[in-house]
């Protein structure tokens, strides 16, 4: 996402629609959604180091053909293929949490991850502003496969494979547990919540850069400092849902939506008084944190519930 605040610049040097740049974003989400379906199974079966070194090496590669090439379609496909490795990576680092520990200090971990992971997207386009800036929008890609480098670097030094005992890999029993996870009902609805949090993110995300750079007239660097705060808007949900973590579960979740649904009365009802940059990322921040406290809240809830199944 460091390349959001570059989406209007990429849609008139590409030569395409706003919406065309944006389904760039879209395949990226949903290639990253239905790879984790998979994927977890692989790891299982084959270890997760080498599938994650290897996921690492490919991210890098396909930034590097994003930036060299003025082909939306091209980029459509390397941003599959983005999805694709940073669902192995991301499912990798979760399975490496359990591996590792157990107990109250894998759900601290665990729900420290989350904030850390729904916070990343954000904090991204602020960086990806100075870049648009500066170097234009090629340079975020390079952005991004300097740091797929860094990160395998590190990779290779410090860590290494955790997995205990390897699964032998079989689709019927992949669809066997497939099939029990669905059929639990509140893992079900926890994760419809789950997305329906992250959506809320999102929305900002791809529509956010064009309000802010078209409509008001700003440059890509107000773009990056509005996702920058924002970031601190999700991370502030995020940590008050770890420090609510063993708070009654339908209690804080039902005082969190009312306040979310009034966040989002105010700010419709605003519009007819004010509508500029300072009240856009006002009630923003607000939606964010709530959204942010929802994510942490039923991301932690969803994996202690299948963990113990």
């Amino acid at each position: 996402d460091v390349y959001l605040p570059s989406l209007p610049t990429m849609a008139l040097t590409l030569g395409v629609s706003e919406l065309a740049v944006q389904l760039t974003l879209g395949m990226f989400l949903i290639s990253y959604g239905i790879s984790q379906l998979f994927v977890g199974s692989l790891l299982d079966s084959f270890g997760r180091y080498r599938i994650n070194l290897i996921s690492l090496a490919v991210f890098a590669i396909a930034s590097v053909i994003i930036a060299n090439t003025v082909n939306i379609y091209l980029i459509y496909a390397m941003r599959i293929v983005h999805g694709i490795t940073v669902g192995a990576i991301v499912v990798s680092k979760r399975a490496y949490f359990v591996d590792v520990y157990t107990g109250d200090k894998l759900k601290n971990y665990l729900s420290m991850f989350s904030v850390i992971w729904a916070t990343a997207p954000i904090i991204a386009p602020f960086v990806g502003g100075y870049l648009q800036s500066f170097f234009g929008w090629q340079s975020n890609f390079y952005f991004l496969a300097l740091f797929a480098v860094v990160i395998l670097v590190l990779e290779l030094i410090f860590s290494g494979e955790t997995i205990k005992q390897r699964m032998v890999f079989s689709l019927k029993k992949i669809g066997r547990v497939y099939g029990d996870m669905i059929g639990t009902a509140s893992f079900t609805l926890g994760i419809v919540m789950l997305g329906l949090s992250y959506c809320m993110v999102m929305v900002y995300n791809m529509t956010g850069p064009f309000i802010i750079e078209h409509e008001l007239g700003l440059s890509p660097i107000v773009a990056g400092y509005s996702s920058l705060i924002l970031g601190g808007a999700v991370m502030v949900g995020g940590l008050l849902g770890k420090a609510t973590i063993n708070r009654p579960f339908v209690k804080k979740l039902t005082v969190n939506i009312a306040l979310q649904l009034g966040f989002c009365l105010a700010m419709f009802g605003s519009l007819f008084f004010v509508a500029n940059l300072y009240s856009m990322v006002f009630f923003a921040f607000c939606i964010h944190a709530t959204s942010g406290y929802t994510f942490n809240t039923f991301f932690t809830f969803c994996l202690k519930k299948r963990l113990s199944a």
